[in-house]
């Protein structure tokens, strides 16, 4: 089948807490109109009421179209796994993959629209086809910085992941009775929420405990290096200096 369309974007990529969760959603060309007359556009330009509108618009249209929706859920554990030996822009390679190749068939073709998250954006496509591999060689892929707010179906993903991740958030600090914030470092609330999930035994699973915003608030509370989280394995206590 011809004429498809897919957006990929992410919600998360800065924050300390919560999850980094990346979308792709795969459409026939015709039906951009669809997204445009929802009001799809970069998530950041919304409201949280009217992405929230937006969203389930869009995946009642899913179901009743057949277009395809692929949402990976990154947890904070897998983002600390991946430091160890990678670098957050690789990680984010392979989600956006993995979201493509959950919203539409390999042997499809069409074109591919994601938000690069690399600085160089040539890389950024270079990168995303190489993982792709030759599977998807018949699709065109292209990536820029601001594609959501230039393409109207990476628009549309880009809600779809900003309110997944908005959901996951909520739930957590339903199930913590404490205010998380935005999750940004920058922000008061999350830096006084951080304080508080490090004060245990070990950091709270959902921070993102390679973050130095999570490393300088252990620090600070139990006077050492933070633990090493690994994926799926044991937690590694870092030894400090001190007790050499």
């Amino acid at each position: 089948m011809s004429g498809l369309k897919i957006g990929v974007d992410e919600a998360g990529r800065g924050p300390v807490i919560g999850p980094l969760v990346v979308c792709a959603l795969c459409i026939p060309e015709a039906d951009e109109s669809v997204l445009r007359e929802f009001g799809a556009r970069d998530s950041k330009q919304l409201s949280p009421a009217k992405r929230r509108g937006i969203s389930e618009k869009i995946l009642s249209e899913a179901d009743a179209s057949g277009w395809g929706v692929g949402i990976v859920v990154c947890e904070a554990e897998r983002i600390d796994s991946n430091s160890q030996y990678s670098d957050l822009n690789r990680l984010e390679i392979e989600l956006f993959a993995e979201a493509i190749e959950a919203a539409a068939e390999s042997g499809s073709r069409g074109t591919v629209m994601a938000d690069a998250c690399d600085v160089n954006e040539e890389r950024f496509t270079n990168r995303l086809v190489s993982r792709l591999g030759s599977d998807w060689s018949e699709w065109k892929v292209f990536s820029r910085h601001g594609m959501d707010s230039q393409n109207v179906v990476a628009g549309a993903a880009s809600i779809l992941a900003k309110v997944r991740r908005d959901n996951a958030i909520s739930v957590t600090e339903a199930q913590l009775g404490i205010t998380i914030g935005s999750g940004y470092p920058s922000d008061p609330l999350t830096r006084e929420a951080v304080k508080e999930l490090v004060s245990g035994e070990l950091p709270h699973e959902c921070l993102r405990w390679s973050w130095s915003t999570v490393s300088d608030a252990w620090r600070e509370v139990h006077g050492g290096p933070v633990p090493i989280r690994a994926a799926g394995g044991p937690t590694a206590l870092q030894s400090s200096l001190d007790e050499w």
